[in-house]
């Protein structure tokens, strides 16, 4: 189905102007925190590409990891994020575009930014993604595994698009059914942990 509005930069600002983020869960989405509880470099160099409220951050900064980027293309929610951690060094906090965006990274967590972009644009997303990454670095979070029937955002996939899409720069570790989605996105997603080649 054809996009009838570019998703650019005022697209998503309105959508933050007029608190229409229903993409947004509330909190940390539970399969990015129970496998971060895992994670043990707290210095890890951790990008969150389209954070919006970034609620993984919060649970990031509770748990003792020091060096967070984030970032998204829409003012609104780039000037609430700089409110809220306004005071706290772990955090950058950049109003960008993630396929201008320079930089090194350790871990990369996708939650609900990949569905948002223009399915055209996934394989610089992937392109991006590795050239963003350290040697093993890796994208760790969650893909949704469904074709939704309307127009997107969100665009939905399935684990051979991914595969398919993915292998050439990653190796995939893991990328199967989730187990622990919130219940609204029960048997639609799938966690993902592809590490660079």
């Amino acid at each position: 189905m054809q996009q009838t509005h570019p998703l650019d930069q005022s697209f998503w600002n309105s959508r933050w102007e007029n608190q229409q983020t229903g993409w947004d869960i509330g909190m940390a989405s539970p399969a990015i925190i129970t496998y971060m509880a895992q994670y043990t470099n707290k210095d890890a160099a951790i990008l969150i590409p389209g954070c919006g409220n970034a609620h993984e951050a919060n649970w990031l900064l509770q748990n003792g990891f020091t060096n967070i980027t984030l970032i998204d293309i829409a003012p609104k929610a780039v000037a609430q994020l700089q409110q809220k951690y306004a005071k706290n060094p772990s955090v950058k906090i950049i109003l960008g575009d993630f396929f201008e965006h320079k930089g090194q990274y350790d871990l990369m967590i996708e939650q609900t930014f990949f569905c948002a972009i223009d399915p055209k644009l996934r394989q610089n997303y992937v392109a991006q993604a590795a050239s963003l990454l350290k040697e093993n670095g890796q994208i760790i979070g969650l893909l949704f595994n469904v074709d939704f029937q309307k127009q997107g955002p969100p665009f939905g996939g399935n684990t051979i698009e991914y595969q398919t899409l993915f292998e050439k720069y990653f190796s995939i570790k893991k990328l199967e059914d989730c187990y622990n989605s919130i219940k609204p996105r029960t048997n639609t997603e799938v966690f993902i942990n592809f590490v660079k080649k």
